[in-house]
């Protein structure tokens, strides 16, 4: 299951030991309307903390999602080739966007937990 930390930019970060899951947040995809387009990065690369690595586009705007930590990117979520909607059903389950390996697990230090982000979209 691992624990979840959320970010100022309204990423989720799902840690189980040295992997996560990354995505972005019910809030942010409300926000951003019908997704209809997401640009995934490859598999296999470094990412450093704060690097925008994901573009998710919707019927309103085009935002950049940014890596809460760095590390490498182990998988991207293929679905959301065929189905970017997927986001806007299950942003914070099925719609995730990447796995990433951990670099350093001290980067999670600063991140938020659930009612913290939620005090801050309230």
């Amino acid at each position: 299951m691992g624990t979840t930390f959320y970010t100022e930019d309204h990423e989720w970060i799902r840690v189980d030991g040295d992997q996560a899951v990354v995505g972005i947040t019910n809030y942010a995809q409300e926000q951003l309307g019908d997704i209809v387009f997401v640009e995934l990065p490859e598999a296999g690369r470094k990412v450093a903390k704060a690097e925008t690595v994901i573009v998710v586009e919707s019927v309103k705007a085009a935002s950049d999602v940014y890596s809460p930590v760095g590390g490498e990117v182990l998988a991207v979520n293929d679905k959301l080739e065929a189905e970017p909607g997927l986001i806007n059903e299950a942003a914070e389950s099925d719609g995730w966007l990447m796995k990433l390996r951990l670099d350093d697990k001290a980067e999670l230090e600063g991140l938020m937990d659930k009612a913290a982000y939620d005090a801050t979209t309230g």
